[in-house]
């Protein structure tokens, strides 16, 4: 474990103030990326009209769990918020989840029947005080099949003006492939609002590395462009490994004495490091044929007047 004053000395060595590449999504380290900007307005947009479920999709590291935290940072003061951030959660343990983040206490001597109308009064209740209730559910991948078709029941409870709940899902691209089974197609049906995540273009690993560095209190650059260039890379645009490539990397150069990461730092930081590779140039088949075809032709032609000349 690195103590306490090695930290402070890695600090003081790049004039930092904190960390900037922690993996804890602290919102305070938000960066306003496209993607990330367009998914937020998405959401509001969305939660702001009333819609029923709303799906947010990204790949392991696009940042979902940050975006789900500033959402709830900047909701509207008529959002009840109901987090759930653990999803592995029978029928019954979900229920009793949500009516905890609503405020209900209740004997655990109550049946399903009953917790479904406690949580029907308190819904009346906030819609009657002019509250909007959100019920936000991270890593909704992992949803068992069950609990997710309890999720859309929840969404039955309304009245003949609007919706009662509201529910944000954010998950991985297995969510996306589990709704589009059949068994799935009434909850499909209801989501009115999707958002994919994308990773970060090479201009956005380099904003998004200086806007880090700068909040945690450093103005000068703290990698090389080649070093950028490798994050980049080597990251695949992915924010979680673009901050654990740009960690290690900075311990490297802290090891090392150097106050800016070069080329050579990424290169160990990346084979450290699980999930990393490097992007592989991308080549349109039709236009690979038609260069194979001028080649040959080329080639032709320099064999027809070889035996020209000779």
């Amino acid at each position: 474990m690195v103590s306490e004053e090695l930290i402070m000395l890695y600090l003081r060595h790049f004039g930092l103030q904190q960390p900037p590449f922690s993996l804890t999504p602290n919102t305070a380290f938000y960066v306003d990326l496209p993607q990330h900007h367009e998914a937020l307005e998405v959401l509001t947009t969305a939660l702001n009209v009333g819609e029923g479920f709303i799906k947010v999709t990204g790949e392991v590291g696009t940042g979902k769990t940050m975006l789900c935290r500033k959402l709830m940072n900047e909701a509207a003061e008529d959002w009840v918020i109901a987090y759930i951030p653990d999803p592995y959660l029978s029928p019954l343990e979900l229920r009793w989840a949500f009516a905890t983040e609503l405020g209900l206490k209740q004997a655990d001597t109550i049946d399903n029947q009953q917790l479904v109308q406690l949580l029907q009064h308190r819904l009346v209740a906030l819609a009657a005080e002019g509250k909007r209730v959100v019920l936000i559910i991270d890593e909704a991948q992992a949803l068992p099949d069950d609990t997710l078709e309890a999720v859309r029941l929840l969404t039955n409870l309304e009245t003949e003006q609007r919706k009662l709940l509201q529910v944000v899902l954010f998950g991985q691209p297995e969510l996306d492939k589990r709704l589009a089974s059949y068994k799935f197609r009434q909850l499909r049906q209801r989501v009115s609002f999707s958002y994919l995540l994308r990773g970060m273009t090479y201009y956005e690993v380099q904003a998004y590395v200086s806007t880090r560095s700068e909040i945690a209190g450093v103005r000068q650059p703290l990698f090389s462009p080649g070093a950028l260039k490798a994050i980049w890379k080597y990251s695949r645009g992915i924010p979680r490994l673009v901050n654990v490539l740009s960690h290690k990397g900075l311990m490297l150069a802290f090891g090392e004495n150097k106050l800016q990461v070069d080329t050579k730092h990424l290169r160990y930081a990346a084979k450290d490091t699980e999930d990393v590779q490097e992007h592989k140039p991308f080549i349109n088949p039709i236009l690979l044929g038609v260069l194979v075809s001028v080649v040959f032709i080329l080639a032709a032609a320099a064999w027809h007047y070889r035996e020209l000349w000779l």
